[in-house]
């Protein structure tokens, strides 16, 4: 009796392990591998797809969403071309180094690699051993700042893992704010991670400022300035879900073609759902309204009148995807989400999608950050219950609770 263990690659033709950080641009060569280092420029969004027939047929009236593929397969960089969105050239480039790099640390997170790489840095820096960076946020942080400077089409990236922004091009066109990879304290558990990012057109009136002075004026723009943002899911599925602000649609990564498929055309969150995420451990720490809200909405004494159930996975994306999906409300009412990297471009993909993005008081995306890594209370979700969060009042967590943040 003969037996065999057959090993299935899902990602074909990847970079061998040697290179998995250093990735190279195959300039020389046509690009038929999906999975390859996109090239530094193109003619339009459709040079990408090499031999592939697949294309959105959408008629006049498909409103961007790529309702009308029909039965083909529409996918993220088809979505970006003339039939669908229709975005610029430029950031069609930007948006293919980004998933690149976002399918790279999709493969990395999965891999029995990250478990090597935590025993092999010793990161310092951070305001606590909570908030340190860890090594596979390193690692992600240089992938897409990779990815970036090989587009050609950002002037500044503004990360969660720097202390200041970098300078990339004095020509690019757009400005980049990210969390390359939230939620990396839960790899080791298999928990879900994401990246978080967003996308601002540069400030050319600051042209003349020095260039530290206009990195970090680039990168303090309001939330309403957004011209795109997006997140990407690592989970059971990779999902990249992204609004160039024409509703909010998700991507689904097909690993044996290296592309992001539209799978959830034109996201509405619920107007209210039924379902609360917190870390509610910390219920004595909270102000009495966020102490009121949460007890009535779970015993049905809300505005709604079923009984609200807690789901908390304690990772931005997950919760924040779910709460997508199904409606209700996820939140940290305490100062720790940052305004630039985290609150507002997912704000911005909630507004989207028909819900609403708020620091408990105000508009998230209306606020005006003062400082790169400023920190505020985040509630996210179906706009009812947001409007119902609010009118408890005092939601906004002072009390410090433990730890420093």
């Amino acid at each position: 009796m003969c037996s065999a263990i057959v090993t299935l690659n899902p990602i074909l033709n990847y970079p061998s392990r040697t290179n998995l950080f250093k990735p190279k641009l195959p300039n020389s060569q046509p690009r038929r591998n999906l999975w390859a280092q996109p090239t530094y420029r193109m003619a339009s969004p459709s040079s990408f797809l090499g031999g592939f027939n697949y294309r959105i047929r959408a008629s006049d009236n498909t409103n961007a969403s790529g309702d009308d593929c029909g039965n083909g397969i529409c996918t993220l960089l088809e979505y970006m071309g003339e039939n669908g969105v229709n975005v610029s050239d430029e950031l069609a480039v930007l948006f293919s180094h980004l998933e690149y790099a976002c399918k790279r640390i999709s493969a990395l997170v999965a891999s029995p690699v990250n478990y090597n790489i935590g025993k092999s840095f010793s990161v310092s820096g951070g305001s606590s051993e909570r908030d340190k960076a860890k090594p596979l946020d390193i690692v992600a942080n240089d992938i897409v700042l990779s990815s970036l400077k090989n587009s050609g089409k950002v002037a500044v990236m503004a990360s969660e893992e720097d202390d200041a922004p970098v300078w990339l091009a004095d020509d690019g066109p757009f400005v980049v704010v990210l969390d390359p990879l939230d939620g990396s304290r839960n790899i080791d558990a298999s928990i879900p991670t994401g990246t978080i990012f967003g996308i601002y057109n540069r400030l050319v009136e600051l042209d003349h400022l020095p260039v530290e002075e206009k990195a970090v004026l680039n990168s303090l723009q309001s939330g309403n300035k957004l011209v795109a943002s997006a997140y990407v899911l690592y989970s059971s599925a990779t999902i990249l879900c992204t609004s160039f602000g024409s509703g909010t649609h998700a991507f689904t990564l097909d690993h044996s073609t290296g592309d992001f498929v539209l799978t959830h055309p034109n996201v509405e969150i619920p107007p209210r759902g039924q379902i609360y995420s917190v870390n509610d451990a910390r219920y004595f720490d909270w102000p009495e309204g966020l102490r009121r809200y949460i007890d009535t909405i779970r015993q049905g004494k809300g505005l709604h009148p079923k009984k609200y159930s807690a789901r908390y996975i304690c990772s931005l994306v997950a919760d924040f995807h779910r709460t997508l999906l199904y409606g209700g409300i996820a939140m940290n009412p305490r100062d720790h989400l940052r305004l630039v990297y985290e609150a507002n471009p997912l704000s911005f993909l909630a507004e989207q999608a028909g819900g609403r993005g708020s620091d408990g008081k105000s508009r998230i995306l209306s606020l005006q950050p003062v400082k790169l890594h400023q920190r505020l209370p985040l509630f996210l979700g179906s706009p009812d219950d947001i409007e119902e969060l609010q009118s408890y009042g005092d939601v906004q967590q002072k009390v410090n609770p433990g730890y420093d943040v």
